[in-house]
């Protein structure tokens, strides 16, 4: 952990004084500016001088600042510290909608590599915002103009443990400083001003699987972060730092230990709560008033295999709730028992404040990768609107839960497949049909909806307090699940810093995938509107009192939908996929709106480095959905093809979708049981060209990248048999 202490120096002059005294003192994190004064010489007569004033910093949020929602400023990554997402400006709003255009677009120069994707919210406070890229790196920028006033560009180290591709999902500000979670695992607080790092927070190891990709939160002069890292045999909690100078005062761990809440729902016979996995994937939300905070939880240990760790498995797959100043366990609802699916909770915790049967509630609402909204009272977790246990299919190889959550309502994607659909959609498919669902599955692969990958994933609902209505943004698609042929998981064949899964997850190949923007009354759990997209949905929400939704699509198309009835009122072409949360602010009595425009790795978008911001009064028509590289001239002559260089851009491009050695992915069907990957020439022609989910990478890499990665795939990850 660095600590930086800056001297300050002031300088007394008086008069008649012709002896100037320096005093030096020994200052904190909150004395950032230094203010010089050059010794005068011996019987010089010096004028007197205005003293030297020292920009003070910010003063620390208060909770109402941090609970109002956003106008001038976007000073938490959801906007306010109960993720709502929400804005009360209604400058732009459903009657002129029509007329926003770009008023400035800046080009980071970050994360345009592949591996890199854009998922962060900007923040913004007093005329500056803050962002960050896939790459870590944190720039400033005039809200006005766009011009960047300083750029933080950390060195990290070449990480081989990061789940599901490079990127971060925004940072957060307070007591003057800009706090970043880095890939790394490692929180780091910079100069608000300069951009200058004041300390930094080593909050785990990185070669163990640990990683920080989610915003922090502050509130209270504290630091609250989640860690990444349930694909890796870790232990996931939430760490509380003192926000000055970055020391630990508590952390919860989201896989108890002996003794603790919720140890009894793990084994008793081995030591799989070590490995529980639970990670915090997004920015908790907290509630003053209550005193408590509040987070959902990612799979259990080892994923997708749950013949090790026979229970519930808490708190994985959960909403928790603890005292925001002693980390003290307050009450927690497990969305999915006993995990076996990947569908966990990375989406964001919405708090709100409503009426129920004439009655106000506290509510909290969190959509599930299950299709699902789970909505219970936030003071002590019971369901606002009712969620019943139903029994489920069985399988006691799988040590199944004997029941599962089912909320009242409406689910937001398919839960079923049917024979008729997979006979139209994916007529290839071959293996068993899942019936119902949570059903389990074993050596036999078994098609299903949703898809580990959801359902709801990272990207933000938001909440209208106007319309009641929380804005969900989700996948459609088909997934394959069989067990993987391994061996025991024993302290023997465990190694830290490995993938931790029991069992092959993978979209089917050439299946379509669909998206849907739903918005969902939170006093019913009923759909009020949905549009269906032929596409994922893959940016988070943006609603505002004007009466708007703002979403982005993989396309690069920004899109803003009337938020009462569901009706597209706008759209603007950006220059790359929009799959980043937008957000909004005021400068002078003008409303603007900023969107980080990078594209995405999972959602097969074409990347960029650009900050979008919209006005009214703004003249960019349209920006257009380019490559990010130049194209070369004329065929490039290719050596011999190197399955060792294709690796490395294996690594780069590939791992995140398809998984480590091309099995076990997200979005990627595995490479291993692919009938194309061993067909070299297919290969290269569906790498150049892309597929119905995968982009085309003609234009990313270079004839010898391509040709170099194609060998990898045939002679090491597939080879013929």
């Amino acid at each position: 952990m660095e600590r930086r202490n800056l001297i300050v120096m002031f300088g007394f002059l008086g008069a008649f004084v012709l002896l100037v005294a320096f005093s030096i003192f020994l200052g904190t994190v909150d004395d950032r500016e230094r203010a010089d004064v050059e010794p005068v010489e011996e019987e010089e007569v010096v004028e007197p001088e205005q003293p030297v004033v020292l920009d003070p910093l910010p003063p620390a949020f208060t909770a109402s600042e941090l609970t109002a929602l956003p106008k001038e400023n976007w000073i938490g990554n959801g906007g306010d510290v109960y993720n709502r997402r929400y804005s009360v400006l209604d400058e732009i709003n459903t009657s002129n909608v029509g007329n926003l255009k770009g008023k400035w677009v800046t080009n980071l120069g970050s994360g345009l590599e592949f591996k890199y994707s854009g998922e962060a919210s900007p923040v913004v406070y007093n005329g500056v915002m803050y962002v960050i890229t896939g790459s870590n790196e944190v720039s400033a920028l005039d809200v006005k103009n766009g011009e960047i006033l300083w750029t933080y560009k950390p060195t990290l180290p070449d990480i081989t443990t990061v789940c599901c591709g490079w990127t971060s999902r925004g940072v957060t500000i307070g007591d003057g400083m800009v706090f970043v979670g880095r890939l790394d695992a490692t929180i780091v607080a910079l100069d608000q001003k300069t951009g200058e790092e004041l300390w930094s927070t080593v909050i785990d190891d990185w070669k163990k699987g640990y990683t920080i990709t989610s915003a922090p939160l502050y509130y209270d002069g504290k630091l609250y972060t989640g860690i990444s890292g349930g694909e890796y045999g870790t232990r996931g909690r939430v760490t509380a730092l003192d926000a000055k100078s970055g020391e630990e005062l508590w952390r919860f761990y989201t896989i108890p230990g002996p003794g603790e809440i919720g140890f009894e729902s793990w084994p008793s016979d081995n030591d799989a709560w070590k490995r529980g996995g639970a990670p915090v994937w997004q920015t908790p939300a907290v509630d003053p008033e209550l005193g408590m905070l509040y987070f959902s939880t990612g799979n259990a240990g080892p994923d997708v295999d749950g013949s090790s760790r026979e229970g519930d498995n808490l708190f994985a797959s959960s909403i928790v709730a603890i005292d925001a100043e002693t980390g003290e366990y307050k009450w927690h609802f497990q969305e999915v028992h006993h995990d076996i699916w990947d569908y966990d909770a990375p989406n964001p915790v919405i708090l709100f404040d409503t009426e129920m049967d004439g009655k106000p509630v506290k509510g909290l609402a969190q959509a599930g990768k299950t299709g699902w909204v789970y909505i219970l009272d936030r003071t002590n977790g019971e369901p606002l609107v009712g969620i019943e246990e139903v029994p489920v299919p069985q399988d006691e190889r799988q040590k199944t839960a004997a029941t599962q959550p089912f909320p009242k309502g409406d689910s937001f994607v398919p839960q079923v497949v049917t024979a008729e659909e997979v006979a139209k959609e994916v007529p290839n498919y071959k293996g068993k049909i899942a019936t119902a669902m949570f059903e389990p599955f074993w050596d036999e692969p078994l098609l299903t909806k949703p898809a580990a990958a959801g359902g709801a994933n990272w990207p933000p609902a938001a909440y209208n307090p106007d319309t009641g209505y929380m804005y969900v943004l989700a996948t459609d698609q088909y997934m394959a699940f069989s067990r993987m042929e391994l061996e025991e998981y024993d302290e023997a064949s465990i190694e830290e810093g490995k993938m931790y899964i029991g069992s092959l997850i993978a979209p089917v190949e050439d299946a379509p995938r669909r998206g849907t923007v739903t918005a969902i009354d939170v006093t019913t759990n009923k759909i009020a509107w949905q549009q269906v997209w032929e596409d994922s949905a893959y940016s988070g929400a943006l609603t505002t009192k004007g009466g708007l939704l703002f979403v982005g699509h993989n396309d690069g198309r920004f899109i803003a939908y009337d938020a009462k009835t569901g009706e597209q009122v706008w759209e603007f072409m950006t220059d790359a996929g929009v799959n980043a949360p937008p957000v909004t602010y005021e400068v002078d009595g003008v409303q603007y709106i900023t969107v980080f425009v990078a594209g995405n790795s999972l959602a097969g978008s074409k990347h960029g480095d650009s900050v979008w911001t919209f006005a009214l009064d703004g003249a960019i028509e349209s920006g257009s959905v380019t490559s990010s590289v130049e194209e070369e001239g004329g065929e490039e002559e290719v050596a011999t093809a190197n399955p060792d260089e294709g690796l490395k851009v294996f690594e780069g491009n590939c791992l995140a979708c398809h998984g480590n050695e091309g099995t076990a992915g997200h979005n990627g069907p595995d490479l291993q049981l692919s009938e194309m990957a061993d067909d070299t020439e297919a290969v290269i022609e569906r790498i150049k060209n892309g597929g119905n989910t995968m982009p085309a990478f003609a234009d990313i890499l270079t004839e010898e990248q391509i040709q170099n990665v194609a060998a990898y795939i045939t002679e090491v990850v597939a080879p013929k048999q």
